[in-house]
């Protein structure tokens, strides 16, 4: 603990700039996420593995300043996963899969709801925390499955699901939130004897992001369309493909936007309606990018995993993680089956999209904010809540991306390395 300690008095007192140590975190994590093949982990296991020594809980070169003045690493990163996952999105390899795609992500979105939802009530008796905490279930993180992906280079039919999957269950998911917190705001203002605020009130918001993310998603496309008609280099096409992320990512920040619906929208969109040899060149130079992006996020993203927190599991933060699992997996299959899916995507595709983290944290705090005000009851949800999903997100982010790459390798669409 000593050492621990002098490191981390040498790191403040060297106020070492942000861009020289973001160079030292970069390098870092590529040469341990290369480790990792020794192992046959994915990289990004190493590159939070950088994180989570190099934060709050170790060294602590990353400590809350620094994340927040990094913060922008990772919303621009999640806004090229976003537009990854809707360049993927070709309408007609969608009407190939029929309607599977769609009854996979309502069977795997409201089956985790439910039995997360009825199996915590069991466990607690208290429904309001049941509810929210069904409703946080749905959300994924696409970053981690994109980025094994990516990383394997894997193709085929399951690869295409997990795109279309992961990109739309985090919208379908945000919906089930906003009615699912507007049930629990409305039982514990009963409770309080306060004023009932009208449902439709209360679900307004969620449904307004949803429609201002997709209607911004398509005026960025179109602008877009207009801009690079002419453009002929592949070159010039990533630095305007780069300045609409940016854009579009600022737009969804400043207006309380999903950055993670309307960057796929956009995506989406280009795609259906622009001339293939321009979506090609924009892939090309995109995943030649992500890679660097990838470092980085999931190096923060480590940094921001406390092990600190996972004491504090208990027994509600593992039956939530059994039901969520078992719903997200035994939904995909379902939703497989009723949809006449291929055989691998009924069997591997709910191993692609365990990962949990910003999304799923993100609407724990919410709770946390708009609960606090509702009597004691509402303040002991809000910090159970972010409590538990903090610690299950350490559990997700390490199991997610694992599974992913288990599920891709055994429905054979991760290319063998070539014999040295």
């Amino acid at each position: 603990m000593q050492i621990i300690h002098t490191l981390q008095q040498t790191v403040h007192s060297l106020s070492i700039p942000y861009i020289l140590s973001t160079g030292v975190l970069t390098l870092a994590g590529f040469y341990v996420g290369k480790s990792m093949k020794f192992i046959r982990l994915p990289s990004v296991i190493g590159f939070m593995l950088v994180g989570v020594i190099m934060g709050p809980t170790v060294i602590g070169l990353l400590d809350e300043a620094a994340q927040v003045h990094l913060s922008f690493v990772t919303e621009i990163c999640l806004g090229f996963v976003a537009l990854s996952i809707g360049l993927e999105l070709h309408l007609k390899s969608l009407k190939r899969q029929g309607m599977g795609i769609i009854l996979i992500i309502l069977s795997e979105s409201f089956l985790a709801f439910i039995l997360v939802t009825f199996g915590l009530y069991f466990l607690t008796g208290n429904f309001p925390l049941s509810l929210l905490f069904g409703a946080i279930a749905p959300a994924s993180a696409p970053a981690g499955t994109v980025a094994i992906i990516q990383e394997y280079k894997a193709k085929g039919s399951l690869t295409q699901a997990l795109y279309a999957v992961v990109g739309f269950d985090d919208g379908l998911g945000i919906i089930i939130f906003g009615f699912a917190a507007a049930f629990a705001k409305n039982m514990l203002l009963k409770v309080n004897g306060e004023v009932q605020s009208g449902f439709f009130d209360l679900i307004a918001a969620p449904l307004k992001e949803i429609g201002l993310s997709i209607l911004f998603g398509f005026i960025i496309a179109y602008v877009f369309r207009l801009l690079i008609r002419k453009t002929k280099s592949s070159r010039d096409t990533f630095i305007m493909t780069f300045a609409i992320v940016l854009v579009t990512t600022g737009i969804s920040l400043y207006l309380h936007l999903s950055l993670i619906l309307t960057n796929m929208v956009v995506g989406l969109i280009l795609v259906n309606s622009v001339k293939a040899s321009q979506i090609h060149r924009i892939r090309e130079r995109v995943s030649e990018f992500m890679p660097l992006l990838f470092i980085l996020f999931f190096i923060l993203a480590g940094a921001n995993l406390q092990a600190s927190a996972l004491p504090s599991l208990g027994l509600i933060g593992i039956v939530y993680i059994v039901l969520r699992s078992s719903g997200l997996v035994f939904g995909a299959g379902l939703g497989a089956a009723l949809g006449r899916s291929e055989k691998k995507i009924r069997k591997y595709l709910g191993m692609g999209i365990l990962s949990q983290a910003g999304v799923a944290i993100g609407l724990s705090l919410v709770v946390k904010n708009e609960f606090s005000g509702l009597g004691p009851e509402g303040a002991w949800i809000g910090n159970t809540i972010i409590t538990i999903i903090t610690a299950t997100s350490i559990f997700f982010g390490i199991i997610g991306p694992i599974f992913t790459k288990i599920g891709l390798q055994k429905a054979g669409e991760i290319p063998k390395a070539p014999s040295s």
